[in-house]
């Protein structure tokens, strides 16, 4: 057998029961003559940035959309979340001294694992929706069956979705000097846009300083932005790897980052098995139960060779838990000798249920697990690498808190995410200005 097939034969969480097998093998060889959706050269390039990230020289501004939809691939929404992602990337460069790298949840982001693989309403019980790469958001029994076909139509959109990121972040719409362009739609009712308003104008004079000085380097014209997403459906994912033709090496070309959820990270699993084979940077999410003997044998098997820049730890700890969970898993991976980045996920560990019904986040719960994130390792004296935030350029009511202080009662007038609750725009910038505050007063 192929080794990138050894994951087969061990057990794999979190796949859907596909009906008919025979149809998911066709859907997946046509996948596998499909073009690649990044290139291995591309991967290759962050994972140098990654490196640069755990020695304690740049800061990863990751996120994006927690479920992607396929009604989402449109120009309108691919600008939206891109526009949010770079003013957060500017307020973090510009505020907090720090080279930043981009990272998307973008372009993959189709599926989603679930807690539970029923769900019941009113007597009515069907399978979860796992996304649209899976299955569909109506809650009928048509929609809900799993359709391989979804894999195709996953493709289409992810390409559809990189082709626009790179049109905009190419073709002058990242360009350094538009930065108020982003905020015309914003400023006026948004304390978090006058805030950066405020900002640009100084970006705006540093610019204009070193024009006269006869500085202007390309990097202010156009920015790299990465694309990632969670290797859920390991069917997906094989069939989008190939071998580099300069390296004779395995690549997933679904995505240049490619994570292991706090789910699926089994050492004796599929997803463990798959990811170790595969050369793209990865990451890991680890949650509260993690222990340190857990990541040290993550890193054994997923980065033998302790190569800088190839295994990323993505922490989900919850405010109340990452102050005392945290520092034990640091000290550890640190003394070990492994150069890994580490990089906070606010979100997946704050998650309740309001009164009326809806999944919802505080704000401030997001605020205090990076602060907690961030004391840490000041503590240890090694490097908070990064943050990794869902959220939507659109003006959403799903979490609770922050600038316009959105209270439990106001959920119900824009929820509209296709899974778990995601920042504005303005709680987005909100929380960009607090981590850059954060790593400044650290450094």
């Amino acid at each position: 057998m192929d080794l990138l097939d050894s994951w087969r034969d061990l057990p794999a969480a979190q796949q859907p029961d596909w009906p008919d097998p025979a149809r998911l093998r066709d859907v997946a060889g046509q996948l596998s003559k499909l073009p690649p959706l990044v290139f291995a050269g591309e991967c290759d390039q962050l994972k140098a940035h990654l490196a640069a990230v755990a020695r304690g020289e740049a800061f990863v501004l990751q996120g994006g959309d927690c479920a992607e939809t396929f009604s989402g691939a449109t120009a309108d929404d691919v600008r939206n979340k891109l526009k949010t992602l770079l003013q957060m990337a500017v307020v973090l460069t510009y505020a907090g001294s720090v080279p930043v790298v981009k990272i998307g949840r973008m372009a993959g982001q189709f599926a989603k694992p679930r807690s539970k693989p029923l769900e019941v309403r009113d007597g009515v019980e069907l399978p979860a929706y796992r996304g649209d790469m899976v299955n569909g958001f109506d809650f009928t029994p048509e929609a809900r069956v799993p359709d391989p076909e979804r894999l195709l139509r996953a493709y289409h959109a992810a390409a559809v979705t990189l082709n626009l990121t790179r049109a905009f972040t190419q073709g002058g719409y990242a360009d350094l000097r538009q930065v108020h362009a982003w905020n015309h739609d914003f400023v006026a009712e948004s304390p978090a846009g006058q805030r950066y308003e405020r900002l640009a104008g100084e970006i705006d004079r540093a610019l204009a300083f070193m024009h006269a000085c006869g500085a202007d380097p390309e990097e202010f014209h156009r920015v790299e932005v990465y694309s990632s997403h969670e290797a859920l459906l390991l069917d997906y994912e094989r069939a989008l790897t190939r071998i580099d033709s300069r390296s004779g090496l395995p690549y997933d070309v679904s995505a240049h980052f490619l994570w292991i959820g706090e789910r699926t990270r089994q050492l004796d699993g599929a997803h463990v098995d798959f990811m170790r084979r595969i050369r793209n940077p990865i990451g890991v999410k680890l949650g509260p139960t993690t222990t340190a003997e857990d990541a040290l044998a993550l890193i054994d098997r997923l980065d033998p060779d302790r190569e800088p820049g190839r295994l990323t730890f993505v922490t989900r700890m919850g405010a109340g838990r990452i102050r005392d969970n945290l520092p034990t898993l640091v000290e550890k991976v640190t003394a070990s000798g492994a150069q890994v980045a580490w990089i906070c996920d606010p979100m997946h560990g704050n998650t309740f249920e309001a009164e009326s019904g809806y999944k919802t986040r505080r704000f401030d719960d997001v605020v205090d697990e990076v602060a907690g994130f961030f004391e840490v390792h000041r503590a240890l004296g090694t490097h908070p690498g990064g943050v990794h935030i869902e959220f939507t350029g659109d003006d959403v009511t799903e979490c609770v808190g922050g600038g316009h202080d959105i209270v439990e009662d106001d959920l119900h007038q824009r929820y509209e995410t296709a899974c778990d609750p995601r920042l504005n725009r303005g709680q987005a910038l909100d929380l960009a200005f607090m981590v850059a505050e954060m790593y400044r007063i650290g450094k």
